[in-house]
């Protein structure tokens, strides 16, 4: 097993007043050549957006969009006519595929919005955009990794690539054996609260943990815990 180390505190940072943005791996004027991605993983942004404020219409293509709202609302707008309101607990997906525009507003004026930004290479190139998202109620996670999202979406919502996300809270210890879907495939480890153990190294918020070259990893959950385990392939 070969694992990598990202502390939270040597991640990427940007405050431009109503954004406040973390980011683990290369991103806007953050350039890290050993932070390019992990894997097919190539964007995990921690967002702070302040109330009323958000991301204008821009465009993307042939991505895998995942936003996880950790606290407050997010308004979404794209060009296939969707418009949709992301709450805690929920998780939402867009597959930019050909091509899209969206964007994603505060839909609160008076309290943050904090969320996680995901994007994954997609495993085939140019297939008709696509969104969609689902709730998953913290009570539905406790204690246990909740799939969130997989490539047939039949425990969560469907992604366009060889890829698991998982979410837990843990309000007691608990060990978890996790193994990999897929041959090839890494996780990547990532602390929002709490204390995580893997082998030796202890993670703390925000702190993050690639592993690969392994087929399971054991993964010691302490009480107060909640993370984020993303399996992507290793290859792109």
């Amino acid at each position: 097993m070969r694992t990598i180390f990202h502390p939270a505190d040597e991640r990427g940072h940007a405050n431009h007043g109503w954004l406040d943005s973390w980011h683990s791996f290369s991103f806007a004027q953050y350039y890290n050549p050993n932070k390019m991605h992990f894997g097919a993983l190539r964007v995990l942004n921690d967002d702070s957006v302040a109330g009323g404020t958000g991301f204008g219409t821009h465009p993307h293509d042939n991505m895998e969009i995942v936003s996880i709202p950790l606290y407050g609302d997010l308004e979404h707008k794209d060009s296939t006519g969707r418009r949709a309101i992301i709450k805690e607990g929920d998780v939402q997906i867009m597959s930019a595929g050909s091509g899209i525009t969206h964007s994603e507003v505060n839909s609160n004026r008076d309290k943050d919005v904090r969320f996680l930004q995901i994007w994954i290479f997609p495993k085939e190139r140019d297939i008709a955009p696509r969104y969609d998202q689902m709730s998953f109620p913290p009570e539905d996670r406790l204690n246990t990794l909740a799939t969130v999202v997989d490539p047939e979406g039949k425990d969560g919502i469907q992604i366009n690539q060889d890829a698991w996300l998982k979410l837990g809270y843990f309000d007691r210890k608990e060990m978890i054996d996790y193994q990999m879907y897929k041959d090839g495939n890494g996780i990547y480890l990532f602390v929002m609260e709490g204390e995580v153990k893997v082998g030796e190294q202890t993670l703390s918020r925000r702190d993050a943990l690639g592993i690969f070259d392994t087929d399971q990893v054991a993964i010691e959950a302490n009480e107060g815990s909640q993370f984020l385990v993303i399996e992507v392939p290793m290859e792109l």
